[in-house]
C-alpha cells in the first residue's frame, strides 16, 4: 500500500505518524510542497492515501487517482479540496480540527502583543544601536472581537479571559452554552467591528466568508483598532486592508495568511503599522506531532483496518 505526502512538516520532529504506517504495511512518498499537478498526477495515480498540505486536489487530479481511498488534510482548511468531487468518487476527507488549536491561539496572542507593543520596531530599532521610547496600547481590559467562535476562537477566548478583556464574537452557528460560561457577548459583525479594540478572525474560508473583511468593514472599525488574520488569507481583501493602513484607518494589522502563498513580496510589506508572518501559527512541535498521528491513525484505519475515519469532513 502506498500514501503520499505534500506536507513538509508531516513528520518533520518526530518519527512516530511513519512508524505507525509502516507497522502496517503501508510505504510513504514524501513530495515536496510545490509539486506541480503534473507531478503530482505521476505519484496520485496509484496510491491509496494522501496527505495533503495546500495543493489543491481536483476533480483532474481524482479522476487519475483510481487506487485512492483517504485525502488526509494536514490541518484544518480543506478549501483545497474539491469535496463534491471526492464525494462522486467515494474518496474520505479528513481533517484535524483541535491538534493545532493551542498552538493558532497562543500565536494570536502573540501577534496581539506584538501590534500593541510594536514589538518588531522596538527589536529593529535597538539591534540598529538606538534606544527608542516607543508607547503602546493596552491589551488589559480591552475589547476583543473574535470572529469564529470555533475550536480555536474559544482557546482564543480562554487566553482574552486572563487579559480581563471584554469579549465579543461573530459566528453563524453561536454556541451559547459556551459563549454563557464564559462570559461572551454574541453580536452581529458590525456591531463586533464597532466596539472591538482587537479583531481577529478565526473562520474557514467557504463563499460566504470569502472577502469578509473589505473596505467597508475597515472603515467601521476604530481608528485604534488591530485587525489579526491567522485563519485563511482571502478572508480578507488585502488591497484594501493596504489603503486602511496607509490611511490610519486602523492602527494596525498583523496576518500570518495571504491570499496568495508564499507572500514573496507584497506592499503591505512597506508599512511601519503592519506584522506579516509565513502562515506558521500551528507550527509548534507538538502540535505537528499530534497532526501528523492524526493523520496516519485515519489512514490505517481507512485502508487497513476498513473503520471509518476520525473528522470527516465530506458526505461519505
Amino acid at each position: 500500500m502506498k500514501v503520499v505526502s505534500t506536507s513538509p512538516s508531516f513528520a518533520k520532529y518526530s518519527n512516530e505518524p511513519i512508524d505507525l504506517l509502516t507497522k502496517n504495511g503501508i510505504e510513504l512518498i514524501q513530495l515536496p510542497a510545490d509539486i506541480s499537478e503534473d507531478q503530482f498526477l505521476d505519484h496520485i495515480q496509484d496510491a491509496a492515501g494522501a496527505i495533503v498540505a495546500f495543493n489543491h486536489i481536483n476533480q483532474h487530479v481524482l479522476s487519475k487517482a483510481p487506487h485512492l481511498k483517504i485525502i488526509c488534510k494536514h490541518g484544518i482548511g480543506v478549501d483545497n479540496i474539491d469535496l463534491k468531487a471526492t464525494n462522486e468518487q467515494d474518496v474520505w476527507v479528513t481533517n484535524v480540527p483541535d491538534a493545532n488549536k493551542h498552538a493558532v491561539a497562543d500565536f494570536t496572542f502573540a501577534l496581539m502583543l506584538s501590534l500593541a507593543r510594536q514589538v518588531p520596531l522596538a527589536h529593529q530599532q535597538t539591534k540598529e544601536g538606538n534606544w527608542p521610547r516607543i508607547f503602546g496600547s493596552d491589551i488589559h481590559n480591552q475589547t476583543i472581537g473574535i470572529v469564529g467562535l470555533g475550536s480555536i476562537g474559544r482557546e482564543v477566548a480562554h487566553r482574552a479571559k486572563g487579559f480581563s478583556m471584554e469579549i465579543l464574537a461573530y459566528d453563524p452557528y453561536p454556541n451559547y452554552d459556551f459563549a454563557n460560561a464564559n462570559g461572551i457577548k454574541f453580536v452581529e459583525l458590525d456591531e463586533l467591528l464597532r466596539n472591538s479594540d482587537f479583531v481577529t478572525l478565526h473562520m474557514p474560508l467557504t463563499k460566504q466568508t470569502k472577502n469578509l473583511i473589505d473596505s467597508e468593514q475597515l472603515e467601521i472599525m476604530k481608528e485604534s483598532a488591530y485587525l489579526i488574520n491567522a485563519s485563511r488569507g482571502e478572508i480578507v481583501v488585502e488591497k484594501s486592508l493596504y489603503k486602511a493602513l496607509k490611511s490610519n484607518t486602523i492602527a494596525g494589522a498583523a496576518l500570518d495568511v495571504f491570499e496568495k502563498e508564499p507572500a514573496q513580496e507584497h506592499p503591505l510589506f512597506d508599512l511601519p503599522n503592519f506584522i506579516a508572518t509565513p502562515h506558521i501559527a500551528g507550527y509548534t512541535i507538538g502540535a505537528i506531532n499530534s497532526l501528523g498521528m492524526v493523520c496516519a491513525q485515519n489512514i490505517v484505519d481507512v485502508i487497513i483496518n476498513k473503520k471509518r475515519p476520525q473528522h470527516v469532513v465530506n458526505k461519505l
